[in-house]
């Protein structure tokens, strides 16, 4: 939820809260209904480059808001697999790792 902030400086703090990654340069790739007609939240998509020594702590999620999030990192090539084993079933992640093949935006 963006609780009244705009989209880039809440994916920047959920990034950070999440993950432990405070990123600092984003990019808005889109916007979409996961099922229109039926859900009214627009989400908003973003990506961003990260690099070890922007890692502020081990992510996971705020304790206040009960929040207990795996962070798993792992070589792109595993996460296509699991999308493809159908192991991933979260629709935001499919679509962000599909963007990220399609345009060829993984390093490493």
């Amino acid at each position: 939820m963006l609780d009244e902030d705009n989209p880039e400086d809440c994916i920047r703090r959920e990034t950070e809260e999440e993950t432990g990654y405070k990123i600092t340069e984003v990019r808005k790739i889109y916007e979409a209904y996961m099922s229109p007609g039926s859900v009214t939240e627009m989400l908003h998509f973003y990506v961003a480059e990260y690099t070890s020594d922007m890692k502020v702590h081990n992510g996971g999620g705020v304790e206040h808001e009960q929040e207990n999030i795996e962070v798993l990192e792992m070589p792109f090539q595993q996460a296509i697999n699991l999308l493809y084993n159908g192991d991933i079933k979260d629709a935001k992640t499919i679509m962000l790792l599909q963007y990220a093949a399609l345009h060829n935006i993984v390093s490493g």
